[in-house]
């Protein structure tokens, strides 16, 4: 699977609109994660998990970063995250669902603060991006 031109544009206009934002949206993002799908808290027993904490924020700036930085190659995101797939593969041992579960909450998330903005179009065009990105994280697991 790759995105065509048109969707790689898209990616990164709204990367444009959601870098200003990083932060917040990070943090928002794993704040829908952990009080949607409970068993998400399992990764980070020693994370004060309560909304708008130290922790989920500076969590949150480092998965927004990893974006950026998939956004940044997006035609060699498998090199860009190659460091970041080993870790959770290795290290951390993630469940490959929860890549899942945090895309879809970045979605809704970005549909939240984004309205005018996340048309279908756009809406498919992340999707994609983010299973793409969900599958580069999870290759180490097979």
């Amino acid at each position: 699977m790759s995105l065509t031109k048109s969707e790689k544009a898209i990616i990164m206009s709204i990367w444009d609109k959601m870098s200003m934002q990083a932060d917040a949206i990070g943090t928002e993002t794993l704040e829908r994660l952990f009080s949607s799908y409970l068993p998400t808290k399992t990764y980070f027993p020693h994370f004060d998990l309560h909304p708008g904490s130290p922790q989920l924020r500076t969590h949150g700036s480092k998965v927004v970063a990893a974006l950026g930085d998939a956004v940044k190659h997006i035609d060699n995101m498998e090199v860009a995250l190659t460091k970041l797939s080993e870790l959770h593969a290795y290290i951390l041992r993630v469940d490959p669902v929860n890549f899942k579960l945090l895309s879809h909450c970045l979605l809704v998330t970005l549909a939240a603060r984004f309205p005018a903005d996340f048309t279908a179009e756009v809406h498919a065009a992340w999707d994609k991006f983010m299973s793409i990105v969900s599958s580069i994280l999870t290759e180490k697991y097979r």
